[in-house]
């Protein structure tokens, strides 16, 4: 029995029809999720102890970075750490401050 390359299942993949296409990537996910049940710890526990950096801290409030440095300035976000003039955030804090952001807003 000779063994298709993935370039070639790729080939064959892009003649089916679109429907089949669809059919056959949900039987992929569900192939690949079944039984697997992770906890928030499995998938971000390796986060706790991280930093962001302004701008990465500022995509995860989902905000601008002028707002960002607003909050900075206003003292409801302080820095964790400095490295240079560079400031990192905690991802331990920003995580409660988004919460609270989100309380504020009614989400």
């Amino acid at each position: 029995m000779t063994q298709l390359t993935a370039t070639e299942v790729f080939q064959s993949f892009r003649t089916l029809p679109i429907s089949e296409r669809a059919r056959f990537l949900l039987l992929v996910a569900e192939g690949t999720m079944q039984g697997e049940n992770y906890t928030h710890e499995e998938v971000f526990g390796d986060l706790v102890e991280a930093e962001f950096s302004s701008q990465e801290a500022a995509d995860y409030l989902d905000v601008s970075m002028s707002t960002f440095r607003r909050y900075v300035s206003a003292g409801k976000i302080v820095a964790s750490s400095e490295v240079g003039r560079n400031q990192f955030y905690a991802a331990k804090f920003l995580k409660s401050f988004k919460r609270s952001l989100g309380e504020i807003k009614g989400r």
